[in-house]
Formats: C-alpha cells, structure tokens, sequence
C-alpha cells in the first residue's frame, strides 16, 4: 500500500511552477520536489492545506491511496 503525491498534476493544471508554488506556500523548493517525487515520509497539514489553498483543490486531488498489485 502506498499513498501517491499527484502535485504535478494539478500544477499543470494551474499552470504554476515548482518554484512559484514552493514559495507561495512557504516550503523550500526542495522539499516540493520531495513531495512531487513521492519520497516523503509525511505531510504536515498546515503544509497539505497551503498546497490546497494555492491549488484551490481539495486534499484528495493531490493525494491517492493504491493498494499494492500482489494484494
């Protein structure tokens, strides 16, 4: 099981950059890049909220649940 990060996504969607949105939000670019890669660990909410705001999406557009294929 894993849960996907889909910012690239609704960033293209909105046409905005990695840098752009790191700094509208606050996060450094690299952990946006982090987060786009799928390789955090966590979310901190008021981080999952500003992304939102930014995005103007909810939650579950950027997050998805996958179960693994063996199961």
């Amino acid at each position: 099981m894993e849960i996907l990060v889909n910012l690239d996504v609704m960033m293209a969607k909105r046409k905005i950059s990695a840098g752009e949105l790191a700094e509208r939000v606050g996060i450094t670019p690299a952990n946006l890049s982090i987060l786009k890669n799928n390789k955090a660990k966590a979310i901190r909410f008021s981080t999952l909220m500003a992304l939102c705001h930014e995005l103007q999406c909810q939650p579950g557009d950027l997050l998805e649940f996958r179960e693994d294929e063996d199961e």
